[in-house]
């Protein structure tokens, strides 16, 4: 059976993510993961789209990215992004053979019921994996992932954030917006388990 064509859309945002090869953990050490921010931040000078949010796994990964106007395609920057990165592990590694398992999957945040809300639950989903995981007992605390750059206490420069217009539309000022984020949170941990099931069907919970 032939695989479904890729919707390629501008001014989209996508949620992506891509599972290592037999979903092994090949991003385990920080070495692996900040290539990864490295191969991140070449993709950003190769190709113009929004970053919105990013949380690197032991075996995965996952990505929030809003395709601009007259700019590359979601398929252009993962597939340069994915091949980058492989290329660079195995040869950092001396590895020789495949390093994803598939094609990357994704999920349109703008075709959900309520776009607006998914997108700010998406960020609390994907920022609670390292916790659900047991890597950190709370999300600000892990170094691999974007939440910081949302709550102001994340002075890295690269790669570079583009806050979603969502988050944006929470308040005039930052401070104003980072509050109402965080109720958001407050949300997500009384309900967590039922967003698992909706977000990962591309649904608002």
């Amino acid at each position: 059976m032939p695989r479904p064509l890729r919707r390629c859309m501008p001014e989209t945002t996508y949620h992506v993510y891509s599972r290592c090869i037999e979903w092994k953990p090949l991003m385990a050490d920080c070495e692996a993961r900040n290539l990864m921010l490295h191969t991140l931040k070449r993709t950003q000078h190769k190709y113009c789209f929004d970053l919105v949010f990013y949380e690197i796994m032991d075996s995965h990964f996952h990505m929030v990215i809003k395709t601009l106007t007259g700019e590359a395609t979601i398929s252009r920057i993962m597939q340069y992004f994915k091949a980058r990165y492989a290329e660079s592990f195995n040869r950092r590694v001396k590895r020789i053979g495949p390093f994803w398992n598939e094609r990357f999957k994704d999920t349109i945040a703008d075709e959900a019921a309520d776009p607006h809300g998914f997108v700010l639950k998406l960020l609390w989903y994907l920022a609670y994996n390292p916790v659900r995981n047991k890597m950190v007992s709370d999300p600000r605390d892990y170094r691999h992932g974007s939440l910081r750059h949302y709550l102001g206490s994340n002075k890295q420069a690269e790669p570079r954030i583009t806050p979603h217009a969502t988050f944006l539309s929470l308040g005039f000022t930052n401070e104003a917006r980072i509050r109402k984020f965080l109720l958001v949170e407050r949300e997500y941990l009384k309900s967590g388990h039922r967003w698992h099931k909706a977000l990962r069907k591309g649904q608002s919970p």
